[in-house]
């Protein structure tokens, strides 16, 4: 599955250092004017919590298709993350740079990277977690990795890895599109429930996604399966 790699040149190409600062015990303090006083009140700023339904399954197939695919989402999800963090990087390195000749060699540079450290693990990934890898890098990037891949190579190329990825049944060009796909909507059903629950670090969608609305129509609206 080598074509994957090219789907993720955008991963990072440096590392860099941390400085790990001490934190002073501290407490934020903001203050109501009440009839000219000034009242001081601690500030505690909450992260978002989204209500989430409780999950329930029709039969036990459907309960154990999500975990399995609960198991490769969470699995590929950080590729995907990466993937836009390294989009943004990469545009604004490019955007700084003048000659083609630069841009050339500064993106050679990145997919040498790619192919010494990271295609062993691509190589790993099974033909269902490389198509929903390919959905989520669309949910992240807000385009398809084919357009990707496109834009940092050349259209042929492409074409040849859309191709190549037909053969495995992974398609470049999907989008991920949760109010249309059942699967897809389920996907950003495990997502929400791992973003709450910290074991996957939250990044925003480049996509408008309404989880709210989305479940309505999946969950609530859905219509009863017959016995």
């Amino acid at each position: 599955m080598n074509y994957l790699k090219y789907i993720l040149l955008l991963l990072p190409v440096l590392a860099f250092s941390q400085v790990n600062e001490v934190e002073q015990d501290s407490t934020d303090v903001t203050y109501i004017i009440v009839e000219g006083d000034s009242i001081p009140k601690t500030a505690i700023d909450l992260d978002e919590v989204m209500l989430l339904h409780k999950l329930k399954f029709d039969s036990k197939k459907d309960r154990i298709r999500y975990l399995i695919l609960r198991r490769k989402t969470i699995k590929v999800y950080p590729y995907a993350k990466m993937a836009a963090e390294r989009l943004d990087s990469l545009t604004t390195h490019l955007a700084k740079l003048t000659k083609k000749r630069e841009k050339k060699r500064y993106t050679k540079k990145v997919q040498k990277y790619i192919e010494g450290e990271f295609s062993d693990e691509l190589k790993k990934l099974t033909r269902t977690e490389g198509q929903i890898l390919v959905k989520l890098i669309h949910r992240q990037t807000g385009r398809t990795a084919f357009d990707l891949v496109k834009e940092l190579r050349n259209g042929w190329r492409a074409f040849w890895y859309n191709t190549t990825a037909n053969v495995f049944d992974i398609k470049l060009k999907k989008e991920f599109d949760p109010w249309n796909d059942k699967e897809d909507y389920l996907i950003e059903d495990i997502l929400q429930r791992n973003f709450q629950s910290g074991r996957l670090e939250r990044q925003k969608s480049k996509l408008e996604i309404d989880f709210y609305k989305l479940t309505d129509k999946w969950v609530y609206n859905a219509p009863k399966t017959e016995q």
